[in-house]
């Protein structure tokens, strides 16, 4: 089931690319009811932008935030692969604070 947008829902465009992008695709498999989400991070190659919407951004935020916080499922703090995930994290989140302003 594909989420369908409403007319004043608002798509920003993000450029995932490099070692940011595969670790957020490590992580798809926590996606299960995002609506498709995890089947477009699987297939994005992070040629062009992809677009997403407020579910979308929250979805990524909610996975990130959890694979951060988990010391069993990911690496600990200091590594690169922590602070690539971190980094992606803070720009996603600074990106929706911005765009969706609750």
């Amino acid at each position: 089931m594909i989420m369908k947008p409403g007319k004043r829902d608002i798509k920003v465009s993000i450029l995932i690319t490099g070692q940011e992008l595969e670790e957020l695709q490590k992580h798809t498999w926590s996606m299960a009811e995002s609506f498709g989400l995890d089947r477009r991070i699987d297939n994005y190659r992070g040629k062009r932008p992809i677009g997403l919407y407020a579910w979308d951004m929250e979805c990524l935020l909610d996975v990130l935030s959890m694979a951060l916080e988990d010391p069993k499922e990911y690496p600990p703090e200091g590594t690169k692969e922590h602070e690539v995930t971190k980094r992606l994290y803070q720009r996603l989140k600074q990106i929706f604070d911005s765009t969706y302003e609750r």
